[in-house]
């Protein structure tokens, strides 16, 4: 079938909300097309974008030259001083147009109850609908657009417009586009369906009972893909939970109700599993660098760093900026030679480099998604189940929407999606994530954290975002004054060495014993002994809690049990709630104030 008229990438946006983001479709001959979706999702919009009555603020769309595009609005702009006659026929002699067969079932169809030589201007609301539609339709045009055609017509004459509409092209001739919330009327004459939500437009194949029952399947497996993302939030608090006491320094009774949630969830990765998987697609060597340096001009940024990288770990790099991140992924990756030591690397090495610059994907900016996806390979096993690119894609938070949408059109955030997956599928085993946080929100975040979880490579993070760093890696690295340091307690040990650091500094480097350090030592003892005291405090609150806790619940209880009808006992347990929920109030502020100092 040849092409009519499509749209690419096409943007509308209010003031207040945005109506479509990068939507991409095409219409060809033969199509007939039912519009359906919530009201003020963008059903008139799209069909005003794709007739030319609208301009996208981004997109463009495209027409066959030479396209004959007819609309329906749902207002008219007839001139109200011109006859009906004039206004259908306009000024074609009378024995040309009574001479037309089409013209003829037209004006019999829609308007032989209506004066001939009345004023439109002196017609009803639903008289002026079936005029302005016949005046459409006694022209001849390869697309059709109608936007409510069936306002203000009984039932004979919603019939007979689905007969004229399904008889009036052959089957491979001419497009129609209808909105419409006639069902009857979509099964007649649409054989395919397209819905308008979420930014959206959705095509199913055939009318709306058809639409309805994909629709249903639709849902089912949305509420799968729900049930997933509960899963992967569930995941996502073990891990909040398991992780360091900085990270849950959280009032206890808040965290009860997650075990309970959390009890049976089981870690984010099974490293045994992972480093099995990871030594028989790596072997044991990896990547060895041995007393290696680098100097640029008489600036020295590493030295004497000795670091085996083995199969299967996952590492993140810390440190300051300029401190030597980027040099010391350099030599692992090649990119920069040592001036000092060597590096060694497995024959079986193969790595990747996730950068901040997109360069990946400058190269195929005019390429559609979908074509970059076709050109990889067919299926990756994640988790033991074999997955498409595309379905990869998904689960990376990528609608199947973008996947018509050109690479140079897609938004930062989706960028980064499809630049990991093409990494991904490239199938390197070690795979080095330079701030990969960059244009990336928090759900993406998640579904790119739960991905890593069961990629079994060697691993190397350099990022700022210290959750995700401490999410996907197992280990930690600083690079300090130029050494490379392993820190085991993660990146909360470095920040206390590099307090440490300030501190000499700001001491002036004194040796120990010196007098500076004995003036300071009584204030080490002091404030030991304000903790101990916070301390106690602390345990003490927590209990009063758990004791106001259970009383408020217990006349939540009363209140339940208690007659609906009795205003006056119902507001003596109030009487007694209210002053119980103001003291845990109080108490949990207090709470805060004495983690910190005991902290």
């Amino acid at each position: 079938m040849a092409h009519l008229l499509g749209a690419e990438g096409l943007h509308l946006e209010y003031p207040t909300r945005v109506v479509f983001d990068a939507v991409t479709l095409g219409i060809d001959e033969g199509m007939r097309i039912g519009i359906v979706g919530r009201n003020g999702d963008g059903k008139s919009s799209l069909l005003r974008l794709l007739t030319g009555r609208q301009e996208p603020d981004a997109g463009r769309v495209t027409r066959r030259s030479g396209l004959r595009v007819g609309v329906l609005d749902q207002s008219d702009d007839l001139d109200p001083a011109a006859t009906v006659g004039e206004t259908i026929v306009g000024d074609i002699p009378e024995h040309e147009w009574a001479g037309d067969a089409r013209v003829r079932d037209v004006i019999d169809g829609l308007v032989a109850d209506i004066d001939w030589t009345a004023a439109v201007g002196t017609l009803s609301g639903g008289q002026r609908r079936r005029v302005a539609l016949a005046a459409l339709l006694i022209g001849d045009w390869d697309v059709i657009g109608l936007d409510e055609p069936t306002n203000h017509l009984d039932v004979e004459g919603i019939a007979w417009l689905a007969a004229h509409l399904r008889n009036r092209w052959a089957r491979t001739a001419g497009a129609l586009l209808v909105i419409t919330h006639d069902r009857w009327f979509l099964d007649e004459v649409c054989t395919t369906t397209w819905e308008v939500h979420d930014r959206i437009v959705e095509p199913f194949e055939g009318g709306y009972a058809a639409y309805v029952l994909q629709r249903v399947e639709r849902d089912r497996q949305a509420a799968t893909i729900e049930a997933k993302r509960q899963n992967l939030m569930r995941k996502e608090l073990a891990w909040l939970r398991r992780g360091p006491p900085a990270r849950t320094s959280k009032p206890k009774f808040r965290i009860d109700a997650a075990n309970q949630l959390i009890a049976d969830v089981p870690p984010a990765r099974d490293r045994v599993e992972l480093a099995r998987l990871a030594t028989a697609r790596l072997g044991k060597d990896v990547v060895d660098l041995e007393d290696a340096g680098v100097s640029f001009g008489d600036r020295e940024v590493l030295r004497d760093v000795t670091w085996r990288i083995g199969p299967g770990e996952r590492a993140g790099i810390l440190g300051a900026n300029g401190a030597g991140k980027s040099t010391l992924l350099g030599l692992v990756a090649g990119t920069v030679t040592p001036s000092a030591g060597r590096v060694k690397r497995g024959k079986t090495v193969r790595l990747a480099t996730l950068d901040q610059q997109f360069t990946q994907l400058d190269q195929i900016a005019q390429d559609r998604v979908r074509e970059v996806l076709a050109r990889t390979r067919t299926t990756f096993t994640v988790d033991g189940k074999d997955m498409t690119p595309a379905q990869l894609l998904e689960r990376l938070g990528f609608s199947r929407a973008h996947l018509s949408a050109r690479v140079g059109e897609l938004s930062g955030g989706q960028r980064r999606r499809l630049q990991l997956l093409l990494v991904l599928l490239d199938e390197p085993n070690v795979l080095i994530l330079d701030e990969p946080t960059n244009d990336v929100d928090t759900d993406m975040l998640a579904a790119m954290e739960d991905l890593l979880d069961s990629w079994p490579g060697t691993l190397l993070v350099v990022s700022h975002d210290r959750y995700l760093l401490e999410r996907v890696t197992d280990q930690q690295y600083a690079i300090l004054g130029g050494r490379l340091r392993h820190v085991p307690g993660g990146v909360e040990e470095y920040l206390a060495v590099r307090r440490a650091e300030d501190q000499s500094r700001a001491a002036g480097g004194g040796p120990a014993g010196s007098g500076a350090e004995a003036s300071s030592a009584p204030a080490p003892e002091r404030s030991a002994a304000q903790r101990r005291a916070a301390q106690r405090e602390l345990s003490a609150t927590e209990r009063r809690i758990d004791r106001v806790t259970q009383q408020i619940a217990a006349l939540h209880e009363q209140m339940a049990a208690h007659d609906q009808n009795d205003y006056v006992g119902l507001g003596r347990l109030t009487a007694q709630l209210t002053p119980l929920e103001a003291e845990v109030t109080q108490l949990e502020e207090r709470w805060l104030e004495l983690s910190e100092e005991v902290d």
